[in-house]
């Protein structure tokens, strides 16, 4: 089965007029639904709202951004300084979220969303660049062929289409399991790629509570239907820990299913995760406290914590918690004074720190002494 062919067809009806069977019941924002018109709203196919994550300021990336409501809504919330780019494969869905563009930054008070044409399982690619160099140059033979591929790899370095280290908070609904499965992990690498260091992820999409059997992996309405292309439930959270995430988590749940096929549940959830700071990790003095209600959690860094214990951890693991899921389970205390001079962590650095060194209500200067010679 050629899966992208499957999907453009289905998608590309789905442009043109509503396909009722693409899509989930969502509760959006109202309030952020009556500037949309509603032909974007008519056509919109999602499992989920990941634009409730978005904060004021972000570089927002939507994969699969289709007739644009996702983008338009995110552009009310990044505000003056934030900005949003769509990415999709269909002409016709990028087409139709073009279309009111103009409109829209009428409506907003500013042009803050910019749409590209491109795969999601390959974000460096330019597809407008690639169309534009087949054009002038045919694939007639092999040379060819390998030029052309020499010339991606090339266009890819120098000019990526979304640049490395450049997203503040990368959004999906109901795409990931549109791609092939062999392209997946290339999908998480990529979306891990783009994210700026403690850059964030909400992906909302579809998954199954077994694994999906070929028979079905084989049908094209079931995989373009966001059906056979699911990830299973333990293997979605597990396929972005293995890409470097830190707390991955599920941060929506439907207890419903949408559908059930073949003694299989499939269901709408929303994935949650950060990218960590990619700098030496540092001890400065940085405290948490797990306030519960378990006994301890084990993080996905493998360091446990156990309820009611101060304990020492490294700039980056603060600030990875910081901007966590996990953040509202700990009590997070800055240093008051931090050390002139920081010593590499190490794991044996996380254990108790005391209480007087991690107060929050007394200013201390005695850390700040010459300690560095």
């Amino acid at each position: 089965m050629d899966v992208k062919s499957s999907v453009l067809e289905r998608y590309s009806e789905g442009a043109k007029a509503q396909q009722a069977d693409l899509c989930c019941p969502v509760d959006y924002n109202t309030d952020l639904l009556k500037i949309l018109p509603n032909e974007i709203l008519e056509r919109d196919y999602g499992c989920g709202d990941p634009s409730r994550y978005v904060r004021e300021g972000d570089t927002v990336l939507d994969l699969g951004s289709g007739g644009g409501k996702i983008c338009y809504i995110a552009a009310q919330l990044v505000g003056d300084s934030g900005h949003v780019i769509g990415l999709d494969m269909n002409h016709d869905m990028l087409e139709l979220a073009q279309k009111y563009q103009a409109e829209m930054a009428d409506k907003i008070g500013a042009d803050r969303v910019t749409f590209h044409y491109g795969h999601i399982q390959d974000l460096a690619l330019d597809l407008n660049a690639a169309d534009s160099y087949l054009q002038e140059h045919p694939i007639r033979n092999k040379d060819d062929l390998e030029k052309f591929d020499a010339w991606q790899q090339q266009q890819k370095h120098t000019q990526p289409l979304i640049a490395d280290n450049s997203i503040d908070l990368v959004v999906s609904n109901c795409v990931l399991n549109l791609v092939d499965d062999a392209q997946k992990m290339q999908l998480i690498h990529e979306i891990f790629r783009v994210l700026k260091p403690g850059g964030r992820v909400a992906i909302s999409d579809i998954i199954s509570d077994t694994f999906v059997p070929d028979e079905m992996k084989a049908d094209p309405e079931l995989w373009s239907g966001c059906i056979s292309g699911v990830f299973q439930e333990k293997e979605f959270i597990k396929k972005f820990l293995d890409a470097g995430f830190y707390a991955v988590a599920y941060d929506k749940w439907d207890s419903a299913p949408w559908k059930i096929i073949n003694d299989i549940e499939f269901r709408s959830v929303t994935l949650t995760a950060i990218k960590t700071e990619q700098t030496v990790a540092l001890d400065e003095g940085h405290t948490v406290i797990y306030k519960g209600p378990f006994t301890s959690v084990t993080d996905d860094m493998g360091y446990v914590f156990d309820r009611g214990d101060r304990i020492a951890v490294s700039n980056v693991h603060f600030k990875a918690l910081q901007k966590s899921s996990l953040a509202k389970d700990f009590v997070l205390i800055e240093p008051l004074a931090k050390p002139c001079c920081a010593e590499n962590w190490s794991d044996s650095m996380f254990t108790l720190r005391s209480v007087t060194d991690s107060r929050t209500g007394l200013a201390s200067t005695e850390n700040t002494s010459s300690c560095c010679g």
